[in-house]
Parts: structure tokens; sequence; C-alpha cells
């Protein structure tokens, strides 16, 4: 190979940018990392968002797969500081009567609570659970052949299915039926899609596995471990540098780029073919969100005792009311009781909030690049199942779908999952090709969670990204 300035170049440090640095790096690679912003991170970020002393997760903010993820579990990040807090329930959905559908990390005790559907529970997750250390890493991969083909099917079957085949097959309680459907939403689609099982699969999975961790201090703990990790590698981080071109970039034999189709085609698309440029404008965003944070004079005051010992709780109601509002945001339309995520961090990290107070994040979906205001509707959604909420806030900050993707350029139209992960997209993504890390001009890669597994915390899109290129342009396995 003739000399350039570097083996390789990353462009964007989100988790997935961030991952195919390292990867690059450890193959004894020299990696340029280079990132728009004047801080590393992209949906790993963490500001004083409302008030003086409040921290705030800018974006994700409850990181069930960067604990399970086959990438993440091999780095020494405890060693730049990074400490994952266990709330005593992973997940609460409550009910208008004051009880709550609670996800624990034992299966056991999660399906004993909810009554006559324990068995059923136990059936459709249980034969997962005992697979899913052996199937998890082809899970967070493209499509392959895996290496364990029959516990991989097991898992197919449930999964490819839609989260309304499931919840009628397996489940005759409300409690069941909205405790699956909130785990479904995650997947920002109408739940009678096929496929919108897989991510309700994951979740659940993820929870009895290894817990849905907090990152102590935020999210950016995590983004801040691996870049020290990369720099002890030996690896270079650049900010504050917005690519727009490749004639920007130094001189390297391949660039990964952690970032969504349409900024892949403003900065390299002349270098593509007809085809993979046709395939890439084609590419289909779905339901952005509307985000809220709020500084809090105390908790917030759930009326089941199960919510406030959870670090997330899906606040929804029933099956029927999660399922309307995830079709109204596919749909166009905007939800008067919009399904809501929240995670209220502070009451299990107290470095979120000074002495005594406390920070809270919620949002719901909405529709692409929507700028409808949802702040009343969603904490009049909290309000619901925690009367006297309102009078505890005492700082607010919110952000719509335009501004989710002004701040992140990835999340277009504010679908911060990085495209539409239906049947068509979800291997596919961001284009049919042998290797959807591979673009049509040589030595150009992409890397984001537009590319398989797509959306989360796992850095697992940035692994296999890189582990492609180590193969096509340095003959590295």
């Amino acid at each position: 190979m003739t000399k350039r300035d570097y083996d390789a170049v990353v462009v964007g440090s989100g988790p997935n940018g961030l991952a195919a640095a390292i990867t690059m790096q450890q193959a004894g690679l020299s990696v340029l990392l280079i990132e728009a912003k004047d801080t590393i991170g992209g949906g790993l970020r963490t500001a004083e968002l409302t008030l003086p002393g409040f921290k705030h997760d800018v974006c994700s903010a409850i990181h069930p797969l960067a604990v399970s993820s086959p990438f993440f579990k091999n780095l020494p990040l405890k060693k730049y500081g990074l400490e994952f807090i266990y709330s005593p329930n992973a997940a609460a959905h409550p009910f208008d009567d004051s009880a709550a559908a609670v996800l624990q990390n034992s299966l056991l005790a999660t399906a004993t609570g909810l009554g006559a559907d324990a068995s059923a529970y136990q059936k459709l997750i249980q034969p997962l659970l005992t697979s899913w250390p052996d199937i998890l890493p082809d899970v967070l991969a493209p499509l392959q052949w895996p290496a364990h083909p029959l516990k991989m099917a097991g898992f197919g079957i449930k999964a490819l299915r839609s989260a309304e085949s499931i919840a009628k097959q397996y489940f005759e309680t409300e409690e069941a039926k909205a405790l699956w459907a909130g785990m479904a939403a995650h997947g920002m689609q109408p739940l009678h899609k096929p496929v919108t099982a897989a991510i309700a699969l994951v979740l659940l999975l993820a929870a009895h596995y290894k817990g849905w961790p907090i990152p102590k201090g935020g999210s950016q703990q995590i983004a801040d471990a691996l870049a020290a990790h990369f720099i002890a590698l030996g690896g270079k981080i650049e900010t504050g540098t917005m690519v727009t071109s490749l004639q920007q970039l130094p001189s390297s034999h391949a660039v990964l780029f952690d970032v969504g189709p349409r900024q892949l085609l403003q900065i390299a698309g002349h270098s593509f073919s007809s085809i993979y440029k046709w395939q890439l404008e084609r590419y289909k965003y779905g339901m952005g969100v509307y985000k809220v944070d709020w500084a809090l004079a105390e908790p917030i005051p759930f009326t089941a005792e199960a919510c406030r010992q959870a670090g997330t709780v899906h606040i929804g109601g029933t099956y029927a009311e999660v399922a309307a509002s995830e079709q109204a945001a596919w749909e166009g339309r905007i939800s008067d009781k919009p399904f809501v995520l929240l995670a209220q961090q502070s009451l299990f990290d107290d470095t979120r909030a000074p002495e005594g107070k406390h920070s809270a994040w919620g949002y719901c979906h909405v529709p692409n690049a929507s700028t409808v205001d949802m702040t009343n509707v969603i904490e009049k959604q909290v309000e619901r199942f925690a009367p006297g909420f309102r009078e505890r806030i005492i700082g607010r900050h919110t952000m719509d779908s335009k501004q989710m993707e002004t701040y992140n350029p990835n999340y277009f139209g504010g679908d911060i999952n990085g495209g539409i992960q239906n049947i068509t997209q979800l291997f596919t993504r961001p284009a049919l090709r042998f290797s959807p890390y591979r673009t049509s001009a040589r030595g150009l890669y992409i890397c984001s969670a537009s590319t398989p597994p797509g959306g989360g915390v796992h850095g697992m899109c940035g692994y296999h990204a890189a582990k492609r290129a180590l193969k096509d342009v340095f003959k590295l396995s």
C-alpha cells in the first residue's frame, strides 16, 4: 500500500463510530476519528439542559445492549471510570388502578407478577433465554449463517412476527399484554407490522440476561470511556470539524462513516454508482420523537410502588392505548394519549441532580419531522399515573423532532433508530448489497445505525463495518 496520512479515518463519534475506530486501532492500524461537535458521543451525551447541577441525557439514557453487546464485553471500560447502576426493577408499566406490570431481572419473578399469564410468559421467553448467550452475536449481526442455526431459528420464528400476533397467541391478561406492548413500541412501528416482536424479545431477554443499566454520571460516560480506550490504543480524535466532502479528509486507505444515508450522499454521493445512490435516496425513515427533560423538586410520585423502583417507566395504559398511539404517529397524526418512555435516573444515581432534587427524561413518538409541542400531553400522561407530578417541576427542556435532527443529523426527522427497522430494511439497511457496510466506492464504508443490526447503544454496526473494511482493504480477518 502507498503511504497515507492514516490507515483509516472514521467520521462521526457516536457509539458505532467509536466502535469502528477502536476495532481498526486494535488491529494495529493508525486511525483518526473526526467529530463535528466540540464533544464526542453522538447519542451518548449528557448536559445541564434545565438548571445548573441537573444532568440530563440528551438522547439515549438506559442501556440494555451496552452490557449485553459482544463488542462492549471485551473492553476494559471500568478502567476509564465507567460504572453501571441497576435499579431494583428494570422497567414498570403502570395502570389506572394504581397497579403495574413489572419487568425484573429474574424471569421467574417477572412471570409470577403477571398472574394468570405467568406460564405463558415463561413459555415464550425461557427457551430463548437459554439460547440467548449463543445467539446474541448473530442477532446483533448482518444477515449471515448463524453459529447455532437451530437456536437462531427458534428466535427468528418468534422475532419475525408482529407484536400483535404474539400478544394474541400467548397472553390473556391486560398486564402481560400492556407490558409486551411497551417493549414492542420501542421499535417505532404499528404493533401489527411484521418484525415488531423482535425488539420486544430483545429488550425482555436483555433484562433477564444482564439487566437494563444506567451509566453513573450520564450516558456521556460511555462515550468518554470508549474514547479514552481508543486514545490509549494510539488513536487520534479531532473534534469541531464538520465533514461535508471527501476533499476535507486526510489521505487514508479506508473511510468509515457513522452518518445516515442522506449525509453520506451529501459527503460522497459523487463517488457512488447510480444504483447505489438510487438505493440510498429511497431509504425510508420512520416516526420521530418529542422529548422533555425535567428538573424536579422531588421524585415523581407514581401511585404504583413498583414504578418508584424502576429506572424506566412505560406510560401508556392498556395494550389498545399503546397500539393506537403508535398507529397514529405512523399515520402522521398526533395522539392525545401518547405512549411515553420515561427514565428517572436520579432515583438511583445521586450524581444527576443537586442533593434532595431529581431529574427525569421522557419522550413520545410523533410523525416524522413534527414540530407540534407535545409538552402538555406528555406531562398529562405522567400526571395520570403520578398525581402531583407537575407540582414538582422546577425546570424543563424540550426538543421536537426537527430540533433532534438539528442536534444530530443522523436522526432524520427525529427518527432516533436511523431508519425504519421493518421487514424490508431489517437486513438490507441502507441498501441491498452483499455487505450492507460497503458502499459502491472502494474504501468507503457506512457504519451507523442505518446498517445492521440498527439502533441501540451496542457498537455492533461499527464493529461489523470495521471488520468488513479490515478484510477488504487490509486483508486482515
